[in-house]
């Protein structure tokens, strides 16, 4: 295991209290060894492993307690022979029918401290909303960071240089289990694909019962080509049509929606810089990780400008910033980033290969008059900044420890 510090800094001030602490993300992102590394964080501070709980309720043999009141009267149980306060860690809790329900009643009963994990964004709406509004705080949980796969990576290929690990990370993404797998391609592929198929068939198929699987996997093929693309749900319809598929674009945005919620998918919307609103039209979407879309469709290289947007967005999820695209007249910013009071604007380049490149980034900054940090990202070695405006190699600035 590695440490994760960054999503540990955030939930260390939370430990011990009585907000329920929820770890949402895509299947295999991690959730469960974050639960591990917070079972030793508490070790460390004196707590007995003999004061866990922990069900993962993707095991078979918890079955029988996927229902809210069978959990309850197990936990009740167990809960009866510990000495003192219980630390509860429940993982994939989306399996047990009403577990709000369930988890409400032990936070209001027991001397508990509770952490879950969740696959699906919808765990924190309906009826959560209502039983726990207020009691509880979110940590999504995202693929491993280019940092963190550099750390594991050379745990395989110890003197691997960043140049190196940057051209493997572009290939396979950061999904932390191909560290068991040596990082190897031909099974990296192959776990990747199966991971899709996996997400595809359990959270988005099976949850939202969904017929028609065709229509499902050429919306997703079409939006896993088209990462970082602005388009429409009527930019697909009119796709499926010429394919003699018609469908009506509410149906494509159900479908959206779905996979989004399966944390596939996310969704950056239009802002208008110049009106301060944010536009209805047109969204950008982007694929948690990477890897899976060379692994299920290929192209990363060939396609690298867009994958390399993939990457800087997911970095700047992870740090905590809200993210969208900037339109400033008729020019677009790739990334507009809020997060507290701070703005930090990005447009990410492949190379900048010619003097008409270079004035195209950086002349989409020439409207926006404020004094936020404003970056040029590229794969390039030499430094271009220039107008205040600065330049920075992508590998440079995803190890970066701050940008602002």
């Amino acid at each position: 295991m590695i440490p994760r510090e960054l999503y540990m800094r955030r939930i260390r001030p939370f430990i011990g209290t009585e907000l329920i602490k929820v770890m949402t993300g895509m299947r295999r992102a991690g959730k469960s060894v974050m639960l591990e590394l917070i079972q030793e964080e508490l070790v460390r501070s004196g707590v007995s492993r003999s004061q866990f709980l922990c069900y993962n309720f993707e095991d078979l043999r918890y079955a029988p307690l996927q229902t809210a009141a069978a959990l309850h009267e197990e936990i009740q149980r167990k809960a009866s022979e510990i000495g003192g306060k219980v630390y509860l860690f429940l993982d994939e809790i989306q399996e047990v029918a009403d577990w709000e329900k369930c988890i409400n009643s032990l936070r209001v009963t027991l001397d508990c401290d509770i952490y879950i994990t969740g696959s699906n964004a919808k765990l924190l709406s309906g009826e959560l909303a209502s039983y726990l509004s207020g009691r509880y705080v979110e940590f999504v949980i995202y693929p491993f960071s280019f940092g963190e796969f550099i750390e594991l990576y050379r745990t395989v290929s110890p003197d691997t240089s960043v140049a190196a690990c940057f051209q493997k990370y572009l290939l396979l993404g950061g999904m932390p289990y191909l560290a068991n797998i040596h990082f190897l391609d031909a099974p990296s592929k192959q776990y990747l694909n199966d991971l899709y198929h996996s997400v595809q068939l359990k959270d988005i198929v099976a949850r939202n019962q969904i017929r028609d699987v065709d229509l499902l996997e050429r919306i997703l093929s079409y939006i896993i080509s088209n990462v970082g693309t602005t388009f429409s749900a009527n930019s697909i319809s009119k796709f499926l049509k010429s394919e003699r598929r018609a469908v009506a674009p509410e149906t494509i945005l159900n479908y959206i929606r779905y996979c989004c919620e399966a944390f596939l998918f996310y969704q950056v919307k239009r802002e208008d810089l110049q009106g301060k609103q944010v536009l209805s039209s047109n969204e950008k979407y982007y694929i948690v990780d990477h890897g899976i879309r060379e692994a299920v469709f290929g192209g990363n290289l060939r396609d690298i400008n867009l994958v390399l947007e993939n990457i800087v967005y997911l970095e700047l999820l992870r740090r905590g910033y809200q993210v969208t695209v900037g339109k400033a007249g008729t020019q677009e910013i790739d990334f507009v980033c809020h997060r507290q009071d701070q703005i930090l604007y990005i447009q990410v380049s492949y190379l900048l290969a010619s003097e008409d490149t270079i004035r195209r980034e950086f002349g989409v900054y020439e409207k926006i008059r404020d004094n936020f940090p404003k970056y040029v990202i590229s794969l390039d070695e030499f430094d271009f900044s220039r107008n205040g405006i600065k330049h920075c190699n992508i590998r440079d600035f995803l190890l970066a420890e701050e940008w602002i």
